[in-house]
């Protein structure tokens, strides 16, 4: 990522967390304050990015993997064959450690 688009990044979050509309203008003017340069276009391309958008959805679902795309129709017997395979397998009762088991939290 350029220092253009971290600018721009960094000022949208600054802008939600005040609870304020991200606006090309008022990107522009965190970046001018913060003597950043970046090239013209990107303060309206990211405002224009996030116009309709709920950033505190999307910074949640920062970590989260991306929904799988549905399938065709034979693609879902072929899943329903997988899932069908899954139930005769044996379960075992042991689950993974976290990373918070281990200690190793984001914010430890």
């Amino acid at each position: 990522m350029t220092t253009s688009e971290l600018a721009c990044v960094y000022s949208a979050l600054i802008l939600h967390d005040d609870g304020l509309p991200v606006t090309a203008d008022k990107i522009q003017k965190l970046i001018t304050a913060a003597n950043v340069d970046v090239e013209p276009f990107w303060p309206g391309l990211f405002a224009k990015a996030l116009e309709n958008q709920d950033v505190g959805a999307l910074i949640s679902g920062a970590g989260a993997a991306a929904p799988a795309a549905a399938a065709p129709a034979a693609g879902d017997a072929a899943a329903k064959e997988e899932k069908k395979e899954e139930e005769e397998k044996p379960k075992e009762e042991e689950e993974e450690e976290s990373d918070d088991d281990m200690g190793l939290g984001l914010f430890d």
